[in-house]
């Protein structure tokens, strides 16, 4: 569905600039595009790649089960529904720290698993669980302690403080987290309230 939005859009944009005769526009503007999408990628890799390293060297290291471990009680009261020692808990909680760092590319696969996982104790179901709903709205939200992807980009466009930022991200996306978990329970209530659940 989201390939035939991006097809529709294309086309609306283009048979709008042949009426228009901007055309020429429209050309130049998807070359520029191009040449920045590419500026910016090389731009990633290099903080992508470092922080994909720490990361690999906090895991060795111990410090991400560290974090997963202090945060493993709070997980276990936003996931009620979710035995201990299940594996869904241990992406979920992976997941979380990898977002804390601002790495969303490689909390993404994590996410994945987390939801397989998800679904798994939901019994295969269509219909998403509790839980699963729940880790949607924390994963969207969540809290980011370093944005490197955003650093990054600031970097790459010549930022003069890239990492200013980092202050008003974190409370943001701290904002954002207690937000989607009060909005989620609010609606699990209400739910549970006209017997839904």
């Amino acid at each position: 569905m989201v390939n035939l939005i991006w097809v529709a859009l294309l086309l609306i944009g283009l048979l709008f600039a042949g009426i228009n005769g901007t055309m020429k526009d429209v050309n130049e503007a998807m070359f520029q595009g191009a040449k920045e999408a590419v500026t910016i990628s090389i731009g990633l890799i290099s903080v992508l790649v470092f922080w994909l390293g720490l990361m690999k060297i906090a895991e060795r290291s111990g410090l991400l089960s560290f974090f997963a471990h202090l945060f493993r009680p709070i997980a276990k009261k936003i996931f009620p529904e979710v035995p201990p020692d299940h594996p869904a808990l241990g992406y979920i909680l992976s997941n979380m720290v990898a977002n804390m760092f601002g790495l969303g590319n490689a909390a993404t696969p994590l996410g994945i698993k987390a939801m397989e996982q998800l679904k798994q104790l939901n019994g295969q179901k269509d219909e998403p669980s509790r839980s699963m709903i729940t880790f949607v709205a924390l994963n969207t939200a969540s809290v980011t302690l370093i944005p490197a992807t955003v650093i990054s980009i600031r970097m790459t466009y010549q930022s003069a403080s890239p990492g200013e930022i980092i202050g008003t991200t974190f409370v943001a996306s701290l904002i954002a987290t207690i937000s989607a978990i009060m909005i989620d329970r609010a609606f699990y209530i209400r739910r549970r309230k006209k017997g839904g659940l």
